[in-house]
């Protein structure tokens, strides 16, 4: 029941802080369950696609970015166990220069297929676990092309849909920028 609550307490923030953004998941995985009827939502509530459970004991990243992700996309992460977290379990965000406190219970979300991040490792018999909520950039895809592959959606297409779609393509970037609220307007909702 803990792991739910800690889940939708998740999905709360991100429909707050990001509804556009919030919605655009909402859509996409409502699109993916009414489609393929043996898929499962994680968990009532939830917008994103998948949960990992990192069981530690001492659960450490390296400085990556999840690039299968949709590059505008938030990543929920959520630090879970019994570590003192003023000397380790810092979360890190290499591109920003920041290093930032991350206690047990405390949850980000963060664009992690475009900022590089990791975390700092905590002391011997301290105990680090994380769940981690996110969907891969592919299902969005997956839905935009009608439930089918690249390769298959665009052998579909004529000259003129190729052309519509490349261009669509092209206005991506301006697209998932378009699903960020700024301050103004998150103060007026």
């Amino acid at each position: 029941m803990a792991i739910i609550r800690l889940a939708c307490f998740a999905a709360s923030v991100f429909a707050t802080w990001a509804p556009r953004l919030y919605a655009y998941y909402s859509s996409c995985l409502e699109s993916l369950l009414a489609h393929d009827s043996v898929l499962i939502r994680n968990f009532i509530g939830s917008v994103w696609a998948v949960v990992a459970y990192n069981f530690g004991p001492r659960t450490v990243t390296w400085r990556h970015r999840d690039f299968h992700n949709i590059p505008f996309g938030w990543c929920c992460i959520t630090a879970l166990g019994s570590f003192d977290y003023r000397r380790g379990g810092h979360l890190v965000l290499w591109d920003f220069g920041l290093v930032i406190q991350f206690p047990p219970g405390s949850t980000v979300l963060i664009p992690s297929a475009i900022v590089a991040h990791s975390n700092t490792s905590i002391a011997r018999g301290e105990r680090r676990y994380s769940i981690t909520q996110f969907s891969a950039g592919g299902l969005f895809r997956w839905v935009d092309h009608g439930f089918q592959t690249e390769k298959y959606f665009f052998e579909s297409l004529n000259e003129d849909e190729l052309r519509a779609e490349k261009e669509r393509q092209s206005q991506r970037w301006t697209q998932g920028l378009s699903q960020f609220s700024t301050l103004d307007e998150l103060a007026d909702l």
